[in-house]
C-alpha cells in the first residue's frame, strides 16, 4: 500500500489494503465503470486549487485491484483533486493495454489538439461536478459550451450532484447535448423511501429522457447503517436497476476518496451487485453489455 501524503486531509481513510476476494463471480467481460488514479504526487501532482488532498493511488495498483475482483476492464474517472491537469488519467490509460477508458475534467480554453489527444489516449467523457464542498459554484454557459464541442467527438457528460441539488440544475441537466451519465444515481438520502418526491424526481429525469444514464454505485457513501450489506441502499439501486436496465453501470469508486467512517473492502461492494442486479441477465447488462455500448461500441461492432 502506499504511504499517505504528509498533507493528506485529516481525517480521510485511506483505501482498503487487503480487499477480500468477492463471492459474486462477475461475468466475463466485466467492467468497473467508476474508479479513480491519484499521483502519484511526485509524478502527477495535486491541484493547488483542490479542496482535498487523497493519498497516492496508482495505475498499477488499480489495475492489481481489477484482476483481483475478477473484472477485465476500467472506466476511470478524472477527481477534482487533480483539477484539469489528466495526465495522470492519460497515463494510466496508455498503460492500459486497451482495458481502460476515461472520464476526463476539462476547461472552456481546451483547444481542439488537446481533445483528440484526449480522445486517442481513449478519453470517452467529460465530468461535470456539482458537489459544492468539493468544487467552486460551476457557471452554466462554460459548460454548455464544452459540451457542443466534445458532442461532436461522440463523448458523453458525466454529471455528479447530491439529491438537493437537483431541482436547481435539472433544466440544465436536460438541456445537455450528449449522453449524460449520472453519478451514484444522484446520491439519494436513503434515510427517505424510495417511493418519495426527492428520489422520484431523479427516476422521472431518467424516465422522461432516454439519454440519460445512471452508475447505482457507491453504496458505501449513501449508506447510513454501514458496511454490513449496505442494505439501506438497496431498494434504491434496484429500482434504478429493474427501471433502466439498459442504461446503469457499476463501479467501485476505488480509492474511495473523502471517506471518514471506515475504508471499503472493495470485495464486499462487489457482493453488493447480484442484491441490486438479481439476475444473471441484469447482471450483464451492468458490467458488460451497457458499459462496452458507452466506452467501447467499436469492438461490439467489430464482426
Amino acid at each position: 500500500m502506499s504511504m499517505a501524503l504528509a498533507d493528506k486531509s485529516p481525517g480521510w481513510i485511506d483505501w482498503h489494503p487487503n480487499p477480500s476476494k468477492p463471492t459474486f463471480v462477475p461475468p466475463p467481460g466485466a467492467v468497473d465503470a467508476h474508479c479513480h488514479v491519484f499521483g502519484p504526487a511526485d509524478q502527477f501532482p495535486f491541484a493547488p486549487e483542490r479542496k482535498y488532498t487523497p493519498c497516492d493511488a496508482s495505475r498499477d495498483q488499480l489495475f492489481a485491484l481489477r484482476d483481483h475482483l475478477g473484472f477485465t476492464r476500467n472506466v476511470i474517472v478524472q477527481a477534482t483533486c487533480h483539477g484539469a491537469d489528466n495526465r495522470a488519467l492519460v497515463d494510466a490509460l496508455n498503460h492500459s493495454d486497451g482495458h481502460a477508458r476515461g472520464v476526463a475534467t476539462v476547461k472552456r480554453d481546451v483547444t481542439d489538439d488537446e481533445l483528440r489527444a484526449l480522445h486517442s489516449a481513449g478519453v470517452r467523457g467529460v465530468r461535470f461536478n456539482f458537489v459544492k464542498r468539493l468544487v467552486d459554484n460551476l457557471p452554466k454557459q462554460p459548460l454548455q459550451e464544452i459540451a457542443e464541442r466534445v458532442a461532436s467527438l461522440g463523448w458523453h457528460i458525466v454529471i455528479y450532484f447530491e439529491a438537493h441539488e437537483l431541482p436547481e440544475h435539472y433544466d440544465f441537466f436536460t438541456s445537455l447535448p450528449t449522453d449524460v451519465v449520472v453519478d451514484h444515481m444522484g446520491r439519494p438520502d436513503v434515510t427517505r423511501s424510495p417511493d418519495g418526491p426527492e428520489f422520484g424526481l431523479f427516476l422521472q429525469l431518467m424516465e422522461q429522457h432516454p439519454n440519460f444514464w445512471s452508475k447505482v454505485s457507491c453504496p458505501e457513501r449513501l449508506s447510513e447503517i454501514g458496511p454490513h450489506g449496505y442494505g439501506d441502499v438497496v431498494p434504491f439501486a434496484r429500482t434504478v436497476v429493474e427501471s433502466f436496465p439498459d442504461r446503469v453501470l457499476w463501479g467501485t469508486d476505488w480509492p474511495h476518496p473523502n471517506m471518514t467512517t471506515h475504508a471499503p473492502d472493495d470485495g464486499k461492494l462487489v457482493d453488493f451487485i447480484p442484491k441490486v442486479a438479481v439476475t444473471s441477465e441484469l447482471q450483464r447488462k451492468l458490467l458488460v453489455e451497457n458499459p462496452m455500448r458507452l466506452y467501447w461500441p467499436e469492438q461490439l461492432a467489430a464482426p
